[in-house]
């Protein structure tokens, strides 16, 4: 649980800092309006693609938990030393391509509320799926990584 207060509170302000110079540059867009969402996560009427509450909780899910199954294999002590930048960088590109139009891609918490925080209104009442999912996917991915990448012995 520290480590994601510890995120949120680092990657938050963080995001914060960042906010003004991506509206800035967003802004110069014809018809802005931070009110369309501003990349918030969504679903249903605020998904890039329509998706429904269910699809973007399965993406979510089945997204963040193999992001940690990535991140759990590549950083073993059993893999190859070096590589793991490589492929968690890689895994995050794939997971962004394959998730953008369903929710904007969250498997970040910090990422979600940064963005919710500055919108408001309908993306601080989606908001608590960008959290519960990610937990829970987390979780998963931690567990099966535990039955596939265990230790023989």
């Amino acid at each position: 649980m520290r480590w994601w207060v510890q995120t949120v509170v680092q990657k938050g302000s963080t995001s914060r800092s960042g906010r003004p110079v991506g509206y800035l540059i967003a802004s110069g867009a014809p018809g802005f309006d931070v009110a369309k969402g501003f990349a918030a996560n969504g679903y249903g009427a605020h998904s890039p693609g329509g998706y429904s509450l269910a699809a973007a909780l399965v993406s979510e899910v089945v997204m963040t938990m193999f992001f940690l199954l990535v991140i759990l294999g590549s950083t073993d002590k059993r893999a190859p030393a070096g590589l793991a930048p490589i492929a968690i960088g890689l895994a995050l590109t794939l997971i962004h391509l394959i998730s953008i139009p369903v929710t904007n891609t969250s498997v970040n918490p910090a990422r979600s509320t940064g963005v919710a925080v500055f919108v408001g209104d309908w993306a601080i009442g989606q908001l608590w799926l960008f959290w519960a999912a990610p937990i829970v996917g987390a979780l998963l991915g931690a567990v099966t990584y535990r039955f596939i990448g265990g230790e023989e012995g």
